[in-house]
């Protein structure tokens, strides 16, 4: 995995958040996808680790951050280690919270 920045589209892909490149590229030009907070609308946008991106899946709006750059797709695994979810998870309730 490697720290220097890619294409956003390439960067989708490899991660496994979309298909194909096409599908990717797609996600991109449509500017469902804000990069540090800025909307987007060009695929060849650079990303790099610590960029924080927000996108619309077909699971919801994802918002994730940047960790690795992998010049190749990867397994679904490895894809996982390469951004980290910023999703806030639900605390569930149970007695010892007082919740319950």
């Amino acid at each position: 995995m490697s720290e220097a920045g890619m294409r956003l589209d390439k960067w989708l892909w490899v991660a496994r958040f979309a298909k194909s490149r096409t599908l990717a590229s797609a996600l991109c030009t449509e500017g469902r996808v804000r990069i540090n907070g800025r909307p987007t609308t060009k695929p060849h946008a650079p990303v790099r680790p610590g960029d924080v991106l927000v996108f619309a899946h077909p699971s919801g709006v994802r918002s994730i951050e940047i960790v690795a750059c992998a010049p190749r797709r990867v397994g679904a695994a490895e894809a996982r280690k390469l951004y980290t979810d910023l999703a806030v998870e639900a605390v569930p309730a149970t007695a010892e919270n007082g919740r319950g």
